[in-house]
């Protein structure tokens, strides 16, 4: 066994020796993580059919065209059995009792240096399997690219490689699950940089391509080497359709923030259900087996709704009733607490938006428009390229399906326009606002994260200059003048905060004598200071003392009762600062 740790042990050493100098071995760890990726991405999908005949007594992945055959009664009960389940196993297995999924790859890749856990990684694709088979209106490709990415996470950590090295495994694992799930191998690659690594770096863009293409090889050999939906040819969009693309944008963008403010609004309202959250799921599946009984195309990720609407034979109420329908049923999936993604949603709400909005476009003036299916493809790339904050791998998604250099031109504008409507209301994308939600801001960098991952209440210090109100003129003026920090910080006898006192605040007292005895403490104090709570972080501290310019902030419990708790020095505050920023830099090379 000895022998056995040993001869691991100095492979380790020897990958991490040659990682350090050669792209050899990342080259040969991405085709391992993409074709390893590749075969869970099989398994998943496997599981999900495995889930529906469970569930729903078909081993397809259920959506209208079998939905449809369903007793009314049916898809309510599915769903609140699968939602209980889910529940059940989401408060018991998950970290942070909440689904996982791309936000959590995100944050990872962004925080956490690319360190994921493989048994949350497998949790998580169990839960999302349940959800989906049960009927949830969730997606497939947000946990396929999270269990990408704790699979590339894991092989790093095994391989006890640093943190930019687990980035990049960590992206090709993402890349690899979304290649795998469109067969679309370059949109799979740069939505992982787009998107889950965040940035174009050549030395993470050369592995990622590679297992994206190595996951799109598995795949392809599994499933046949065919596109995820069937398109139909479209002729060159004619100029003057392009008044009429921009306003798709306009309107595609406007779904995106009505889709993100649905799924804030159902998960406010699940937080007021009285009862354990555990149940939370089951509720929220009963409420979209009641959508599904009118309109079965709710159910599941919804990829033969897409496929129908693509093809130019749904009347324009049913577009509509569709498109409505299927946003409030995935903002009940996604705010009740069922695990699952929202590409496959955004694609169906896109399409049946610009499918409807194609129908009256072309009755107004057919002779100029390109058909109401070229409109439907439009509009499934604006509004997904919004939610997912991906305008350029959303684009190319769409032309990898469609090989129509036209089309694509269109896709890119309407994309554009939607995600310049889309931002200032909700942020980059769906999965960093919900990140925001958790009080995790990606905008502003890693440094101001790091800030605020560091308490002041780690850093106050019991060495505080504290006097008491009553002290007289004559022995503040003594103390000051020996004070390290020039600064003294008044506190009575219950322990409250009365302010703060400097030499400056003393004026023409300091140079009186005849006022030693006369005046005291409370007579000059500032009783307004800059001051910390305990629930501060570290970047409240240093932007406190870099605007006040006070060399110690006192820390109080809260601002009303300024109940006093202790004191942060300046030198302090700086001095963890920098030892944050090499902490991570030397696990960062190291």
């Amino acid at each position: 066994m000895k022998g056995v740790r040993a001869a691991w042990g100095r492979l380790v050493l020897r990958v991490r020796s040659v990682a350090r100098h050669d792209m050899l071995i990342l080259t040969i760890l991405a085709m391992i993580v993409g074709a390893g990726t590749g075969g869970a991405i099989i398994v998943f999908r496997e599981a999900i059919a495995l889930a529906h005949i469970g569930f729903l007594g078909s081993d397809r992945e259920m959506d209208w065209i079998a939905g449809d055959g369903l007793p009314w009664w049916r898809a309510v009960v599915a769903l609140s059995a699968g939602g209980l389940i889910v529940g059940l196993m989401i408060h018991y297995l998950m970290p942070g009792r909440r689904p996982h999924g791309i936000p959590e790859a995100i944050e990872a890749s962004a925080l956490e240096g690319g360190r994921m856990s493989l048994r949350t990684g497998f949790w998580a694709a169990v839960i999302s399997a349940t959800s989906i088979g049960a009927g949830a209106s969730v997606g497939r490709e947000g946990p396929a690219v999270h269990l990408g990415a704790t699979l590339g996470s894991w092989i790093a950590a095994r391989l006890e490689m640093n943190q930019q090295l687990s980035r990049t495994l960590l992206g090709c694992g993402a890349a690899a699950a979304v290649s795998a799930s469109f067969n679309a191998p370059i949109a799979g690659a740069l939505f992982a940089t787009e998107v889950v690594i965040g940035h174009y770096a050549i030395s993470a863009l050369g592995p990622v391509v590679i297992a994206s293409v190595m996951g799109t090889m598995v795949s392809r050999a599994y499933f046949g080497n065919f596109p995820a939906f069937a398109l139909i040819e479209h002729d060159m969009i004619s100029l003057w359709e392009f008044p009429a693309i921009l306003a798709l944008g306009v309107l595609a963008g406007v779904a995106a923030i009505a889709f993100v403010h649905a799924v804030k609004l159902f998960r406010t309202l699940a937080d007021w259900l009285p009862g354990p959250p555990w149940l939370r799921p089951a509720v929220g599946g009963a409420l979209v087996g009641l959508i599904a009984i009118p309109f079965p195309h709710v159910l599941s990720i919804g990829y033969s709704v897409t496929d129908t609407a693509l093809g130019g034979s749904m009347a324009l109420h049913l577009l509509v009733a569709i498109c409505l329908a299927k946003l409030v049923a995935t903002a009940i999936s996604l705010g009740f607490g069922f695990g699952g993604g929202v590409f496959s949603p955004s694609l169906v709400i896109g399409v049946t938006l610009g499918g409807a909005y194609g129908v009256v476009v072309t009755n107004i003036s057919p002779e100029l428009s390109a058909g109401a299916d070229a409109y439907a493809v439009i509009g499934m790339g604006a509004v997904a390229g919004a939610v997912l904050g991906a305008p350029i791998s959303t684009s190319l998604i769409v032309f990898e399906m469609t090989g129509s250099y036209h089309i694509t031109i269109a896709v890119m504008m309407a994309v554009i326009i939607s995600v310049v409507i889309f931002r200032p209301f909700v942020g980059q994308s769906f999965f960093t606002w919900v990140l925001e939600q958790r009080g995790l801001d990606l905008h502003s960098g890693f440094t101001a994260n790091l800030l605020k991952g560091i308490g002041v209440t780690e850093l106050s210090t019991i060495r505080c200059e504290v006097i008491s109100p009553e002290m007289s003129l004559g022995d503040l003026k003594w103390i000051l003048w020996r004070s390290q920090t020039k600064q003294l910080l008044v506190v009575d006898e219950d322990g409250k905060l009365v302010g703060t006192l400097a030499l400056g605040d003393l004026t023409e007292a300091a140079f009186d004598p005849s006022l030693d005895n006369l005046v005291y403490a409370e007579d000059v104090v500032r009783r307004e200071p800059p001051m910390l709570t305990v629930d501060d972080n570290l970047g409240t501290a240093l932007k406190l003392a870099r605007t006040s310019g006070e060399t110690q902030i006192p820390i109080v419990e809260d601002l009303e009762t300024r109940k006093f708790a202790g004191c942060l020095r300046e030198t302090d505050a700086f001095n963890a600062y920098t030892q944050a920023l090499l902490s991570n830099r030397q696990e960062e090379h190291g």
